[in-house]
């Protein structure tokens, strides 16, 4: 399987900001702990703070991957075109957040993502990523 994980703003700090919440680990040394998980794998990483970028990684991602691991960040809660794009490809997108949105303040507990992707998985940490990728597995065998 391939999988595209894209990540949105301030994901780039991980292991770096507010730790109490996202935790030690920074994204590459996840990756490693990921790839290794899943040998048979090819799992690609793309990160930035930028809306449009992200917005063309989807589109470009969808027609390659069997599967989006998308964290949009602070985007979750803001953007309709991020939105759009996910609505606008066959892959599926699975929405992953590090936190519990729901724990935190009110504004972040809306995703506009949620309605557009597979399924999200919110509050397991880093771990969430393993988790979207095993579920990807799951959607992947029930359509092959």
């Amino acid at each position: 399987m391939n999988i595209q994980i894209i990540n949105g703003p301030n994901l780039n700090l991980l292991g770096e900001r507010e730790k109490e919440i996202y935790g030690n680990i920074g994204m590459k040394e996840y990756l490693k702990i990921l790839r290794e998980h899943f040998k048979d794998f090819h799992i690609d990483y793309f990160q930035s703070n930028i809306e449009g970028e992200l917005i063309d990684k989807i589109q470009e991602t969808a027609k390659v991957s069997d599967g989006i691991v998308l964290n949009s960040g602070g985007y979750t809660h803001t953007s309709v075109a991020i939105r759009d794009a996910v609505a606008s490809v066959s892959c599926p997108v699975v929405e992953v957040h590090i936190s519990n949105i729901f724990n935190r303040e009110s504004f972040r507990h809306t995703s506009l993502m949620a309605p557009k992707c597979k399924g999200s998985i919110i509050g397991f940490g880093l771990d969430g990523y393993r988790l979207a990728i095993e579920s990807l597995r799951i959607v992947h065998s029930r359509e092959s």
